[in-house]
This record gives structure tokens, C-alpha cells and sequence, in this order.
């Protein structure tokens, strides 16, 4: 099969399109062809090197966390009804064959495309985690500040927090991405490279700040986003641009009696916690309710293209490979 391989950390340039052996199921697993893979930012800090100590990746490796496609082959103690089957599955994803275990797999529900599903297993999962932490609407509708609006998290969190009742702003960077933000539910949109940003966040609220601010930036942003929340409210962190996350000093989030939560601090979610978010988002798109904001697809040899305009934040909504 064709796949993507990361021979040495690096640039973009280390993403090479080879032929590597196809994947064979094992007792437990099952063998995918993939139509669409998930393309996310973590993979271009994992191809540099960065995270090993959370993220450990042998050399050489197959990038990806996954995608979406159709079940050609099953292994031992697998039910051979699963071979035709259209699923998510998560693995190594830039490739036209993915092998991966059953409690890995998920069914794609009638009326969400492949495309739809790939774009939805990491950055859906993401999303539904965050809106745990989102205040219940009552009788005065919180605000919610979600930064890096129109990436694959925030665009979805702009979706699910307005579904829910919730007053969003939406932050991000140049015009089409505030379009986009305000086109999926943001009531309020802000340019946060502009100078006054934090300001013109706190004035849409009245004055106060919105009651939680979910950063999806990190790195020098990270703190701008924390100045947005009111006093008594809460900041979670999930963004590392750059490879750094957001940092608040404690003594002046105590100060204001902020909640500071990082989502990423307790490493990766439970499995099963996983599979039944995802099971949860794919339903949801099937209801119409919340669809992935796809701005951008690249043939599987042009993956280091995908990672170059995600580098260069020129992507508008969600990546994918198209296999």
C-alpha cells in the first residue's frame, strides 16, 4: 500500500509518500481502507519531535490518528459481518490501509459521509470534552469565549455551545475565519491579532467577562484569553501552538477566583470515554445539529502541503487527507 513515512524528525519536507507492506488483521482487529484521514495540528509537532514524553513515537512511523473508510478484511474472534462496513477507525492514518482493534472502531451512522466522519473522530471528541465545562444556560445565557474559532475544535465548540443556549464569541485570526465563526453560531466575532481584542471581548459582555474562556491558542496567546474571563469564572486551556501551553500564575488566578483547568494535563482520555464521545458526535451530525466546517483536502502525496498551511495558519475549518 502507498502511506506516508517519517524516516527523521523534521520539517515537512520528511513526510514521504512510500510503498509499505499491508496491514494485516489480528486476533481482535479489523483491516480498513480509508476514503478520508484526519489531519490535526498535533501531527506537525509530533513529525518535529516534539511531545515524546507524551506521545512516544518510534522511528519510522506512519503519521495520523485515523479516519474513515470502508472494512476489507477482519481478524480472528471478529465478526465477518464487519466487512463491508463503512467506520471510524483510529491508527496510523496517512495511508490507504489502516489496521486497527475492534474497541477502536466505530460504525458510521446513515447520513454522515466519510469525509464528515474523519473530520469529526479527534476534533468532535475534543469539542464534546470541552463542553462539559460550559455553565448551564438559565435565565441570563452565559458567555463563552472560544479561541482558534475556526479550527477543527473551535469551529465545532462555536456549534455545540450555541446549540446549547450559550452566547459565544468567537476569536481568531483575518476575516474568512470570523466569517466562518459567526456563520456557525458566534453572536460576537474579534480578530485577535488586533490591537484591543481583550477589550472589545469584555465590552460585548457588559464589562464583566465572559464566564469561560476556552483557549484553543496557548503559547504567548494563552494569557490574553485568560484576561477575558470574568472574576469567578473559568479558563481551560487545551491549545498548544507552538508546542507550548498556556501558563497562568496561580496566585493571581486565585486572586480572581478563576478556575484554570488544563484538558491536556492528565494525558490521554480513557478509551472507552473515546469511543462513546464518539459515538455522540457522529450522531449528532447525522441530526443535523452540528456539521465539520471541512476548509481544506489534499491528495495523501500532498501531506506535507496540509502541514505547511496548518503551520502557517492559512487553513480555514478542518484538514483532511482524501485517499
Amino acid at each position: 500500500m502507498r502511506a506516508i513515512q517519517v524516516q527523521e524528525f523534521g520539517g515537512p519536507e520528511v513526510l514521504v509518500l512510500r510503498q509499505v507492506p499491508d496491514p494485516v488483521a489480528g486476533p481482535g482487529q479489523v483491516v480498513v481502507r480509508l476514503a478520508a484521514a484526519d489531519v490535526i495540528f498535533l501531527d506537525t509537532l509530533l513529525r518535529g519531535g516534539w511531545g515524546g514524553e507524551i506521545f512516544p513515537l518510534e522511528l519510522p512511523y506512519v503519521p495520523g490518528t485515523g479516519g474513515a473508510g470502508t472494512v476489507t478484511s477482519v481478524g480472528d474472534g471478529v465478526d465477518p459481518a464487519w466487512v463491508g462496513r463503512d467506520v471510524v477507525a483510529h491508527g496510523p492514518g496517512y495511508a490507504e490501509l489502516l489496521a486497527s482493534d475492534l474497541d477502536d472502531v466505530v460504525p458510521v451512522p446513515q447520513g454522515v459521509g466519510l469525509a464528515e466522519a474523519a473530520a469529526l473522530m479527534t476534533d468532535g471528541v475534543t469539542a464534546l470534552r470541552l463542553v462539559r465545562h460550559a455553565p448551564a444556560a438559565g435565565g441570563r445565557a452565559p458567555w463563552v469565549l472560544v479561541a482558534a474559532a475556526a479550527g477543527g475544535a473551535g469551529s465545532l465548540l462555536v456549534q455545540l455551545l450555541h446549540d446549547a443556549g450559550l452566547r459565544v464569541i468567537g476569536a481568531a485570526r483575518g476575516e474568512r475565519k470570523l466569517d466562518l465563526a459567526r456563520e456557525l453560531g458566534a453572536e460576537v466575532a474579534v480578530d485577535y491579532t488586533q490591537a484591543g481584542w481583550v477589550e472589545r471581548v469584555r465590552a460585548a459582555t457588559g464589562g464583566t467577562g465572559v464566564d469561560l474562556a476556552l483557549d484553543g491558542a496557548g503559547a504567548a496567546l494563552g494569557p490574553a484569553v485568560f484576561d477575558t474571563v470574568a472574576d469567578g469564572g473559568r479558563f481551560v486551556t487545551y491549545g498548544t501552538s507552538g508546542g507550548q501551553f498556556t501558563t497562568v500564575d496561580p496566585h493571581l488566578a486565585g486572586s480572581r477566583r478563576v478556575e484554570v483547568i488544563n484538558e491536556l494535563a492528565a494525558g490521554t482520555p480513557d478509551p472507552a470515554l473515546v469511543r462513546a464521545l464518539l459515538v455522540r458526535v457522529l450522531d449528532l451530525a447525522a441530526q443535523g445539529r452540528i456539521r465539520p466546517a471541512v476548509g481544506a483536502t489534499y491528495a495523501l502525496a500532498d501531506a506535507s502541503a496540509a502541514h505547511v498551511a496548518l503551520a502557517e495558519r492559512a487553513t480555514v475549518g478542518k484538514s483532511l487527507l482524501l485517499i
